[in-house]
């Protein structure tokens, strides 16, 4: 593939802003700039209000604008597009500092925050899904049963490597093996902040007896870390997995050197819009099913909580391996997860990047900090890169998805990561580290705060 630069962001005749030319792309900004910026009228308590209106099609687009710029010219920068990440890195960056230090008003903020945080409705609860059912509908099915009765010990794996990485640093900075197990690798590695963190700090607080903000506090800090150092981990291992194709099998995870190997059925069937549609409305019912389920799941008396999205790939597995969906909507949930993982991958990164604090990561970052973090990340990557292939995994997938998506902030980490390391085709192993994988530290985090906190 020809390598991307500089001049062809600047011919008019170039369509190179996503489909747009440099005079409609420009036009596109200069209404952005307005929409956000110029004030206008007041708003309901009385403050300057603007143009700006927060439904999903306004925050798409004011979003995707963003994306395209900040994400072309990333794509475009030597080194940085080599080893930092390119346009996915650059956008979430950027974002982060116009979120931070207040380069775009606090409507737009809060704007941004409603289309990607606030539940029910949001641009998450529509991406995940459709990269999950898009990528475990069109994964092979005998490939899909042998990848899944290896992966939750490739967890485990990780785990054990992040927990024997941070000990041994902390031991340098004379921190007991407890102190970082409790404080260090069990948020990190514990499924993000909503189910991980803010769960673990309420069974850290029940028993202690302190405030679950006590423990919760530091957590989020180190978190926030390890979630950046896993990105740009993303990021080196796509460019490993490019200088070391014998480590990679692009974006595929599981060496199936078998006779019966059996290609995507994409491959042999090539879908209508109709069945692109198809293939999302049954996203839709069965992320129906999935909350449901997951409703009827917290009325059980369990300790710990399994997910919606735990339940989303459990169906979406029996409906691959039962074999009744069609084909040609198989190749329809393909068309549907390429739209998302490729064409809207910045515009989730710019509102993963204006909600995420930069200051809270400085705050946190001092040298004990980092360099324990960076020991958790890089031995849970190492230990399932040693082992990885013994067990029939890529080593570069399996160290991204077992690792770095155990390591970061959960689904929007999970997000960032894979579009670092250009892996989006991997989400459904991401979310069950996330979700399952969480499960399991929460479980630990019980065990551990019940001995030594």
């Amino acid at each position: 593939m020809a390598k991307k630069n500089f001049k062809e962001l600047f011919d008019p005749r170039e369509s190179k802003w996503g489909g747009l030319n440099l005079p409609m792309f420009l036009c596109a900004l200069i209404v952005v700039a307005i929409i956000v910026y110029v004030p206008f009228g007041l708003d309901k308590e009385g403050n300057p209000g603007s143009f700006l209106r927060p439904n999903f099609l306004i925050m798409f687009s004011a979003l995707a604008v963003f994306g395209l710029l900040f994400g072309e010219i990333g794509d475009r920068i030597p080194i940085w597009d080599e080893f930092i990440g390119g346009g996915t890195i650059l956008v979430f960056v950027v974002a982060a500092i116009f979120g931070t230090y207040g380069l775009v008003p606090e409507n737009f903020m809060k704007a941004v925050n409603v289309f990607y945080n606030k539940q029910p409705v949001n641009f998450l609860e529509m991406f995940i899904p459709a990269l999950i059912v898009g990528s475990v509908l069109t994964v092979d099915r005998k490939t899909l049963i042998k990848s899944i009765s290896g992966y939750i010990p490739l967890i485990i794996i990780g785990v054990v490597g992040a927990s024997i990485g941070g000990i041994v640093v902390g031991l340098i900075f004379g921190k007991t093996p407890a102190d970082v197990m409790m404080n260090y690798v069990l948020p990190i590695m514990g499924g993000g902040t909503g189910a991980g963190a803010i769960p673990m700090s309420e069974i850290w607080s029940s028993k202690t007896g302190r405030p679950a903000s006590e423990w919760f506090a530091f957590a989020i800090s180190i978190l926030s870390i390890a979630n950046i150092i896993a990105i740009l981990s993303g990021a080196l291992l796509k460019k490993l997995g490019e200088s070391k194709p014998n480590l990679t099998g692009n974006g595929k995870l599981l060496i199936d050197d078998s006779k019966e190997a059996v290609k995507d059925k994409e491959v042999d069937v090539k879908p209508e819009l109709v069945d692109t549609t198809a293939a999302f409305i049954l996203t839709g019912i069965l992320f129906m099913v999935a909350h449901i389920l997951g409703e009827l799941w917290k009325l059980l008396p369990t300790d710990f909580e399994l997910h919606r999205l735990v339940f989303l790939i459990l169906l979406t597995m029996f409906l691959n391996i039962a074999n009744v969906v069609p084909d040609r909507i198989k190749a329809g949930a393909k068309r549907m997860q390429t739209f998302f993982s490729k064409h809207t991958i910045w515009i989730l990164m710019a509102a993963v990047g204006f909600t995420t604090d930069v200051q809270e990561i400085i705050n946190a970052v001092t040298i004990s900090n980092l360099l324990i973090a960076i020991a958790i990340v890089l031995g849970a990557v190492g230990l399932i890169m040693l082992v990885a292939r013994k067990m029939k995994f890529y080593p570069v997938e399996a160290a991204i998805t077992a690792g770095l998506c155990m390591a970061n902030r959960g689904g929007a980490g999970d997000v960032a990561v894979l579009g670092a390391a250009d892996r989006m085709d991997l989400m459904s192993f991401a979310q069950i580290s996330s979700r399952i994988g969480g499960a399991m530290m929460l479980v630990l985090g019980s065990v551990l705060f019940g001995l030594f906190a």
